[in-house]
């Protein structure tokens, strides 16, 4: 009866884990396109090319239809949901009104807080500017979502943190697909280090318009290109 119990309680152990693996690896195919907008495959075909059993990738694949990030078709497995340009800028809209209270919720820490919070953010400015310069564009997007993930997660409200992390993994594959594309990659670096001197000051109506201006920069931007290319879906 103890071993069994114990094997049980092991097992409880490990299931979360298990299911924790398999949807860190799904989102990151999805959002990487290793699993392409569109891609349809049963439980067992997507467990076989992951190396997981089927368990926990149907688990895993009920909290990424939650987020938005699949669909699942009763008999016909598991369908990666694809985007439109209509999508990112409603995306977008919502990014553009949380982060810009993230930035204002920062600037209204303390000094202390403030300063800490302000040098991570350069840090990350500085791996942008020097990736532009290299021209290595995904270490500069790598540095980018960095910047955003510091702005949002040190705020302090947590369901900001968990919608921004939802509309953030929905709206990765447009971003990096357009890198290449975006001329306004150094006048993102100067926006970012405004943001950042609004904050460290303490300014707080600065720091929302700021973060504002800059998310809403890169939404003028980036819809356009997705248009003019003709990517009705990705």
């Amino acid at each position: 009866m103890a071993r069994s119990a114990k094997a049980a309680a092991a097992a409880g152990e490990r299931r979360p884990s298990l299911v924790d693996d398999a949807y860190a690896a799904m989102k990151e195919a999805i959002r990487e396109s290793t699993f392409a907008p569109g891609y349809q495959a049963s439980e067992q075909e997507i467990a076989l090319r992951l190396g997981m059993s089927r368990t926990p990738v149907h688990e895993a694949s009920i909290r990424l239809q939650e987020e938005g990030l699949v669909r699942i078709v009763p008999k016909r497995g598991i369908v990666i949901c694809a985007l439109v340009p209509d999508d990112i800028r409603e995306i977008y809209e919502v990014i553009i009104a949380l982060e810009a209270s993230a930035a204002e919720l920062l600037a209204q820490r303390s000094a202390e807080e403030r300063a800490a919070v302000a040098a991570e953010l350069s840090e990350a400015t500085d791996r942008m500017e020097a990736a532009h310069a290299a021209g290595i564009l995904k270490d500069w997007g790598k540095a980018d979502e960095a910047f955003h993930r510091i702005l949002v997660e040190r705020c302090g409200n947590r369901r900001i943190q968990r919608i921004i992390q939802t509309v953030n993994d929905q709206s990765h594959r447009a971003r990096m697909l357009t890198l290449k594309l975006r001329r306004q990659l150094p006048a993102s670096v100067a926006e970012h280090r405004a943001l950042v001197a609004a904050i460290g000051a303490g300014e707080a109506a600065a720091a929302h318009a700021a973060a504002r201006a800059h998310r809403s920069h890169a939404r003028d931007e980036l819809v356009p290109l997705l248009q003019e290319f003709g990517l009705k879906h990705f």
